[in-house]
């Protein structure tokens, strides 16, 4: 766990390297490789939380994307959720979650969309009631993966059917050795993620950090 930031500055440097390389340690010491696409990191982002690192990750986005005058987060449930909140809480802006599921108290006036996962190999129909986005928002999407890029093409979506606009999409760890973040940038959208991997060939998380280190 990240030490509190009440305990003092001296006890924890964060800035946006600084975060970075954290989120980096923490993928390699508690995340798994399942294969050479899939890395489970349900031990502090998807499944158990991870609080502290939840929110120094809210306060990177808060401070990537401060310029750009958002008035609201979308992500989709239910991993998106607690670095979305975490960021909104910085921005001091709503957070809506895409929902997946059926409810009976969301049945109208809804957006909807249809989103591929490529980890859990299911379709499904994702919604946001219509009375939350409007042409005056500014939107941030946030997520905690970036594979094939069909969630967040999916809020994108969303987030144009209600005629409001993107203004940049931030990623927890970005797989850049598949084609999710290129085809999000090929589209004009801003893309930013905290951690990069290159690889996962062989069980080694492999980041592009690294890769860039070496070139130095």
């Amino acid at each position: 766990m990240l030490v509190r930031a009440e305990q003092g500055a001296s006890a924890l440097k964060i800035g946006g390297i600084a975060i970075m390389r954290l989120l980096e340690e923490k993928i390699k010491t508690d995340g798994k490789v399942i294969s050479k696409d899939v890395l489970k990191v349900d031990s502090f982002l998807n499944h158990q939380i991870d609080p502290d690192l939840m929110l120094e990750i809210g306060k990177e986005f808060a401070k990537i994307f401060a310029n750009e005058e958002i008035t609201k987060i979308v992500t989709i449930e239910s991993s998106g959720i607690a670095p979305a909140v975490m960021t909104g809480l910085q921005l001091n802006v709503p957070v809506i979650f895409a929902r997946k599921q059926k409810s009976l108290t969301l049945y109208e006036s809804l957006l909807t969309t249809t989103v591929h996962s490529f980890t859990k190999k299911e379709t499904n129909d994702i919604s946001i009631s219509k009375k939350y986005l409007d042409e005056n928002d500014k939107i941030l999407i946030i997520d905690d993966f970036l594979a094939n890029g069909e969630a967040a093409l999916g809020l994108v979506d969303l987030v144009q059917q209600a005629n409001a606009q993107v203004a940049g999409i931030g990623i927890v760890i970005e797989k850049s050795f598949q084609p999710g973040a290129q085809k999000l940038k090929d589209l004009g959208l801003r893309v930013e993620s905290l951690a990069r991997i290159e690889s996962l060939a062989n069980g080694v998380v492999t980041f592009i950090s690294e890769k860039v280190e070496e070139l130095i």
